[in-house]
C-alpha cells in the first residue's frame, strides 16, 4: 500500500476521533433543543445536509466522468472523490430525520393546510409523505449501489491490474451519470423546491447538478492541498495537471454561476407572482448580504483569480480558493433552502450555526476513515503514465533553465 502514497491512518485516526466528538456533541445539542423549535431544527438540518450530501454525489459523479474521458487530473483525486463517495451509505442513515420531519418542512405534508389550499390539493397525487419516503429510498437505492461498483472494481484493479475492470467503471459510468441525472432532478424537487410548492423552476435541477460538482471538486482540491507533499503523490503532480485542475475548477463555477443568473433572470423577465414568490422572502435585508456575500465571494473573487495561471498551478492557493468557495457553497445551499426571511438577531436562529459543525463532523469522520482504505495514488489506472511524462517534462524544463541560468 506504501507504494501507493498511503495516508498515515494514525494520524487520520487521532483526526477522525476529535471531528466525531465535535459532531456528536454538535447534533446532540441541537437534538436535545429540537422539540421546543422543530421547524428551526429540522429547516438547518436538512440545509446543512444537502451540502454534504452535494459532496458525496458530486464526487461520484466527477468520478464518473474521470472514467469516461480520461486524463491526469482525475488521477491525482480519484481517491480523494472515492472516499467521498463512500459515505453515501452514512448520508442515507442521515437522511431519517429529514424523512421523519416531514410533517415540519413541508407544507404539502401538513392536512390543515391541505385543506384550505386547491393547489396543495392537486399536488397531492405526487407530493405526499408516502410517496416521498419511497422516491428517497429508491434515490439512495440508486446512487449506492452505483457507489459500491466502482468502489468494488477500484480494488479488484489495484489487487489485479486487470484492464476490463477500467472498461466496466467506464460503462458503469455511461449509465450512472444519466441516472445521476435524472434522480437527482427529482430528489432536488422532492427535497428543496417543495418547500414552496407554489414555485416551479425547470432549472433547479441543473443548478443542484453543478453546485454539488462545483462543491465536491473544491473539497478534493483542498484535501488535495494538503496531501500534495507525500512522496509518490507529488512525484506525480506536474504544473500541467495542477493548471487542468484549476481550469476545471473555474469552468465549474462557471457554470454553477449561469445556472443561478439564469433561474433569476428568467423569474425578473417573467415577473410571475407565481414565481417571484421564491425570491420575495430574500429581498430582507438580512438575506440581502447573504446573497452580496455569495456573489463576491463565491464567484467574483475566485473567478478572476482562477483566471491567472500562476496561482492555478500553485496547489496550495487553489486550496484556499477551494476552501472559500466550500464555504461560501454551504452559504447558497442555506439561501435555497430557508423560505422565510432571517430572524434579527444570530441568536434566534443559532441552529443554523450548530447544525453543519454537527453533521459535518459526523461526515468528515467517515471520510477520514474511508481515505486510507486505498493507496492515494492508484496502483494501475491507465493514465498514470501520462501523468509520470508531464511531471518528467517539468524536470526537463526545471534542468534546462538551471543550465541557463548557470551559464549566465
Amino acid at each position: 500500500m506504501s507504494s501507493g502514497g498511503a495516508v498515515d491512518r494514525l494520524d487520520l485516526a487521532r483526526g477522525q476521533r476529535r471531528v466525531l466528538g465535535v459532531g456528536v456533541i454538535a447534533l446532540a445539542v441541537c437534538a436535545i433543543a429540537a422539540p421546543a423549535s422543530p421547524t428551526q431544527f429540522f429547516r438547518a438540518y436538512l440545509a446543512a445536509y444537502l451540502f454534504y450530501l452535494g459532496i458525496a454525489l458530486g464526487s461520484m459523479v466527477l468520478l464518473m466522468a474521470y472514467h469516461l474521458t480520461g486524463g491526469s487530473w482525475g488521477l491525482m483525486i480519484r481517491r480523494i472523490l472515492e472516499a467521498a463517495m463512500r459515505t453515501l451509505p452514512l448520508l442515507a442513515l442521515l437522511f431519517l430525520p429529514i424523512a421523519y420531519g416531514v410533517d415540519y418542512l413541508y407544507p404539502w405534508a401538513q392536512p390543515s393546510l391541505v385543506a384550505a389550499s386547491p393547489k396543495l390539493q392537486y399536488q397531492q397525487f405526487y407530493l405526499q409523505p408516502k410517496l416521498f419516503w419511497i422516491r428517497a429510498a429508491v434515490y439512495f437505492a440508486l446512487w449506492i449501489v452505483m457507489a459500491f461498483w466502482l468502489s468494488r472494481w477500484s480494488r479488484q484493479e489495484d489487487r489485479t491490474g486487470n484492464p476490463r475492470l477500467a472498461w466496466k467503471s467506464q460503462q458503469l459510468s455511461a449509465f450512472g451519470a444519466v441516472i445521476y441525472g435524472i434522480s437527482l432532478h427529482f430528489a432536488a424537487v422532492d427535497w428543496a423546491m417543495s418547500l414552496q410548492p407554489v414555485f416551479h423552476s425547470t432549472i433547479w435541477g441543473p443548478l443542484f447538478a453543478t453546485g454539488q460538482l462545483l462543491s465536491a471538486l473544491a473539497w478534493a482540491l483542498l484535501v488535495l492541498g494538503c496531501l500534495i507533499r507525500r512522496p509518490l503523490l507529488d512525484d506525480v503532480a506536474s504544473l500541467q495537471v495542477r493548471n487542468d485542475l484549476g481550469s476545471l475548477l473555474l469552468t465549474l463555477l462557471i457554470l454553477w454561476a449561469y445556472m443561478a443568473w439564469f433561474q433569476f433572470m428568467l423569474v425578473w423577465i417573467a415577473n410571475m407572482p407565481v414565481d417571484v414568490v421564491w425570491y420575495v422572502p430574500r429581498t430582507s435585508p438580512a438575506w440581502k448580504g447573504v446573497m452580496w456575500a455569495i456573489f463576491l465571494l463565491h464567484f467574483v473573487i475566485p473567478f478572476f483569480l482562477l483566471l491567472m495561471r500562476s496561482v492555478k498551478r500553485n496547489s496550495r492557493a487553489v486550496a484556499w480558493i477551494a476552501g472559500v468557495i466550500l464555504f461560501m457553497q454551504l452559504a447558497f445551499v442555506y439561501y435555497l433552502v430557508m423560505p422565510q426571511p432571517a430572524a434579527e438577531t444570530l441568536a434566534d436562529h443559532w441552529m443554523d450555526f450548530l447544525t453543519p459543525l454537527g453533521i459535518g463532523g459526523i461526515w468528515l469522520a467517515c471520510f477520514l476513515w474511508q481515505l486510507p482504505r486505498q493507496p492515494l495514488l492508484p496502483l494501475h489506472d491507465y493514465n498514470r503514465e501520462a501523468a509520470l511524462h508531464l511531471r518528467h517534462l517539468d524536470q526537463e524544463e526545471a534542468a534546462r533553465e538551471a543550465v541557463l541560468s548557470y551559464e549566465e
